[in-house]
C-alpha cells in the first residue's frame, strides 16, 4: 500500500513482493532518474512497519519498452 502509493507518486511501474525470509523482491521500471528516486525511497524510508537493514539492487539494465503498465503488490 505505501510502496505502491510511493511508486505511483514517483512515476515508476513494476511490482514488489514480501518473501517468507522477511525480505522484499521486485522489479522497478521507468526513466533512470525516477527509478533512482524509488531505489532511494526503498533504501531509506520504506513502509512504516518495515525495518531496512540493507538493500541490494541487481540485474539493472536499460530497456527499450516498459514491461508493466502500473505498480502492484504481489502476494
Amino acid at each position: 500500500m505505501y510502496t505502491e502509493s510511493e511508486a505511483k507518486k514517483i512515476g515508476v511501474v513494476g511490482w514488489v513482493k514480501n518473501t517468507r525470509k522477511g525480505t522484499v523482491i521486485g522489479q522497478v521500471q521507468g526513466p533512470e532518474e525516477k527509478v533512482n528516486s524509488m531505489k532511494s525511497w526503498l533504501s531509506r524510508v520504506g513502509s512504516p512497519s518495515s525495518r531496512i537493514d540493507r538493500t541490494n539492487f541487481s540485474n539493472e539494465k536499460a530497456i527499450s519498452k516498459l514491461e508493466y503498465t502500473n505498480f502492484s503488490i504481489r502476494y
